[in-house]
């Protein structure tokens, strides 16, 4: 890194390195004379307060240092996103002449030559575009010394604010420089990272409720855009291979200096850099520790809570042969957030619960981690807390309150404290780990809610402590081996013996519920069998209702607020069922590689499938999907100044609650995801394949078993059950004209509504005049299927309730 002269003595003379110094500028011809503050630094700048303006001093041309623009304040909606600490993605960057400019370049680096011969080099340079950021005009150039206006690049969308609000919907909104400027106060300067800030004002029409939910005027929206410039890494960091075994995000680049033969897509871990102070012991203290520091924002107990969970780490990178590698320390006051410089644990608020993240900021070359930066939710503990109140309902006169709604709530903020943080240390979601064991804390976990002689017991809801798998994946991305060492066959040995002690890793892919086939991989899931667990989950669920009712709130709370609650409840069985329906169609697999000795791919024993398809119908049954008589008379209409939200239940009864539309949201859920294309089209090849498997034929004649073919019911069961046959029969026409499956399926769903016809048909006439018609309701609407199928509208389901509380950021992935 070379110093021009002047640079350097202005260095020397400041000690700390955002000290100011006042500087009379020599005049040029095409500038004003002016006195500006300069702030000495990784790259100089100054601001003109008389004209608003922002000048960087650029000393060094072709070094590449890394830019990340992100939000230092956001929108605090989770349903539009725009989150306060929101990063965008970084990019590698210089700046070059060019005639009277500074152009800010990213090089490519998706594409490369890692060569000794610089012709290779510069044929794979040549033959791809690299992109220009900005170009700025020379003010002046003094001794290698650049002077260049940055104001216009620091004052603008960069994170894409407006594209944001139109893809939510939320109106067509554009900057407003007159109400726009720097954010002075957030302008600040270190040895190795320049961050700059700027206050943006949007103005556009507003849309959508969503904007004005969380503005003072929807017409106007203000928030402040963060920009770092940040030296890059050494290149010392020593990379470390990527192995789809080993849980890990990646970068990676094509090599076209690589020989014939050997694959031309390199891949390599994302990690932090942790190096041993005695690299030959087998325990030793790191030569920088990784360090995460928590907002001060998070109020106790939370903060204790976030801060222990975090710090589950270190029990990993103590296995990995670090001693106290891993610290989590409380953000020293006066540390802004965005600061390159330190790895963030943010407590950030919205108007509703939303997701977390865990992010990170990576060396796009290498994939070492320069930065993570963990955004939790505030709303979430909420959440829990809410769950737990409907699981015990604790609030009778006579008694104090349960501590155990509050216990349960922290521990699952330990829990996602110690996940997202995971994120930013590499590592992607272990999604079959719920079902080794509790694994991994880089799973979904949904509480695990025991039955202790007949009553609710959340005393095991959630872990308390780092998994068997997470030490694992620690293992293999952050192990330092001895001199000597063969690395490849190091890291070979530590995924093998995890293999031997029955943990595997498997992903995102594999654990979506809707076409997914595999039989462990699942969010929000408990147990090695998932239809075992759905059968005891309903048993829970239906005592959790059985007590909901006064005790269930506080003294003083509207009733209507029992909705709440009621709504995880009644749906608490929703993600197991996801979790059962996987096994219908389904296929156990691994990343398998060739010699690991791993199951490559099996299919689902027909045996498990029966199971899971006789736990999930009932799932559908009236007497499953009824609410308590003296639950629903405890459920008035929302008070004043209270509207419905996206967490309550559709209403078709409005402003009355709606039980049998629930009903028949519960059940359109459970068909949709037994039907889906993708599912049905691999029953019908693995039937065709092996007999043992259930085909579709099967499927469908169980399902219409358990629903029409049933005895009917009078009185509110009965309706329950007519709008349970009738969501089947949306499902099966659906199926039935669907492109997007095996047009064998098509036939089977077109022969199954034929049953359905002959069958109603042939039925004597009903006793019960809502069955009866129901029947004749049916049968017209087959015959309006049969008139135009293609033209034919099915009738949707009111949308379930909003459900999953967390989430990720793949910023660092392929």
């Amino acid at each position: 890194m070379k110093l021009s002269y002047i640079f350097a003595i202005l260095t020397l003379m400041c000690l700390d390195a955002t000290c100011q110094k006042r500087k009379k500028e020599k005049p040029s011809e095409s500038s004003d004379v002016m006195t500006e503050h300069i702030s000495h630094g990784f790259i100089d700048y100054a601001v003109d307060n008389a004209t608003d303006r922002l000048y960087l001093y650029v000393s060094r041309l072709e070094e590449e240092f890394l830019y990340l623009p992100s939000l230092s304040s956001g929108l605090g909606s989770n349903d539009i996103g725009l989150d306060r600490g929101q990063l965008s993605s970084e990019k590698v960057v210089k700046f070059t002449k060019a005639g009277n400019k500074l152009l800010l370049i990213q090089p490519n680096y998706s594409f490369r030559a890692i060569s000794d011969n610089t012709d290779e080099t510069r044929a794979v340079k040549e033959a791809f575009a690299q992109s220009v950021i900005a170009g700025f005009e020379i003010i002046e150039s003094t001794n290698g010394i650049y002077k260049i206006d940055i104001t216009d690049f620091i004052i603008r969308d960069a994170v894409g604010i407006s594209q944001t609000l139109a893809r939510t919907n939320q109106g067509k909104y554009q900057l407003d420089k007159s109400r726009s400027a720097l954010n002075t106060e957030r302008l600040k300067n270190f040895p190795k990272n320049t961050e700059l800030d700027a206050i943006l004002t949007l103005v556009g029409e507003p849309k959508d409720d969503w904007i004005h939910s969380v503005t003072p005027s929807a017409e106007v929206v203000t928030v402040t855009v963060h920009h770092s410039f940040v030296a890059l890494p050494d290149g010392n960091y020593q990379k470390r291979k990527f192995d789809p075994r080993a849980g890990y995000y990646g970068i990676a680049y094509a090599d076209y200096a690589t020989p014939i033969g050997d694959p031309l897509l390199k891949k390599f871990t994302c990690r932090h850099r942790l190096v041993k102070k005695d690299p030959e012991a087998a325990q030793s203290e790191a030569v920088e520790p990784i360090i995460y520091y928590l907002d001060r924002g998070a109020p106790e107990p939370i903060r204790s809570a976030l801060l222990e969970g975090a710090s589950w780490w270190n029990q990993a990178f103590e296995a990995a042969g670090f001693k106290d590698a891993f610290q989590v320390q409380l953000l020293p006051e006066g540390i802004d957030p965005m600061d390159a410089r330190y790895n963030i644990i943010q407590w950030v608020h919205r108007s509703t619960r939303g997701w977390s993240y865990g992010a990170s900021v990576v060396d796009p070359r290498t994939g070492e981690i320069i930065k993570g930066h963990v955004t939790l939710g505030s709303l979430r503990v909420r959440q829990d807390y809410l769950i737990a109140e409907g699981l015990l309902s604790p609030y009778s006169n006579d008694s104090a309150v349960n501590p155990a709604m509050k216990q349960m709530a922290l521990a699952r903020l330990r829990q996602l404290s110690a996940h997202e943080v995971g994120h930013t240390l590499g590592l992607a979601h272990s999604y079959a780990s719920s079902a080794e064991g509790r694994a991994s804390v880089m799973d979904y976990p949904h509480p695990k809610i025991d039955l202790i002689d007949g009553e609710i017991s959340l005393d095991s809801a959630y872990d308390y402590k780092i998994g068997a798998w997470d030490k694992v994946a620690i293992a293999y991305g952050y192990t330092q081996f001895p001199e000597n060492t063969n690395e490849e066959d190091a890291l070979n040995d530590i995924i093998a013996k995890s293999l031997a002690n029955g943990l595997t890793f498997l992903s995102d892919q594999d654990a979506r519920p809707t076409g997914g086939s595999h039989p462990f991989a699942h969010l929000w899931d408990n147990g090695k069998n998932p239809a075992k667990e759905l059968s005891h989950l309903m048993t829970v669920r239906s005592i959790a209702l059985e007590n909901l009712g006064a005790n269930t709130i506080q003294n003083g709370v509207p009733y209507a607020h029992l909705e709440e609650v009621l709504v995880p409840i009644y749906f608490l069985h929703r993600y197991q069922v996801e979790a059962t329906v996987k096994l219908i169609g389904g296929r156990n697999y691994r990343y398998a590689l060739k010699g690991d000795g791993q199951l490559v791919t099996q299919v689902v024993p027909g045996v498990s499938q029966v199971h899971a398809i006789d736990e999930l119908l009932k799932t559908v049954q009236p007497q499953a999907l009824g609410f308590p008589e003296k639950l629903l008379n405890l459920l008035p209409p929302r008070p004043l100044h209270e509207s419905r939200t996206n967490e309550l239940i559709k209403l078709r009864t409005s402003p009355n609650f709606d039980a049998l539309g629930a009903a028949e949201t519960a059940a359109d859920f459970t068909f949709g995801l037994m039907l889906n294309p993708r599912r049905v089209s691999r029953m019908i090849e693995y039937y065709s394949r092996d007999a043992s498997q259930p085909g579709l034929e099967f499927l469908l004649n169980k399902m219409l078993a358990a629903t029409w073919f049933q005895k009917p019911q009078t009185g509110y069961f009965g309706e329950i059950q007519h709008v349970v046959n009738l969501s089947l029969l949306n499902h099966l026409m659906q199926l039935a004209t669907s492109n997007q499956t095996n047009p064998q399926a098509n036939a089977m769903a077109y022969q199954a509504i034929q049953k359905l016809k002959t069958n109603l048909t042939s039925k004597s006439p009903a006793h019960d005049k809502g069955t009866m018609a129901n029947r004749k309701y049916a049968l017209e609407l087959i015959h309006q299927f049969h008139d135009d199928p293609s033209d034919f509208e099915v009738k949707s389901a009111q949308e379930i309730p909003a459900g999953s509380p967390i989430g990720m950021d793949f910023s660092c992935g392929f």
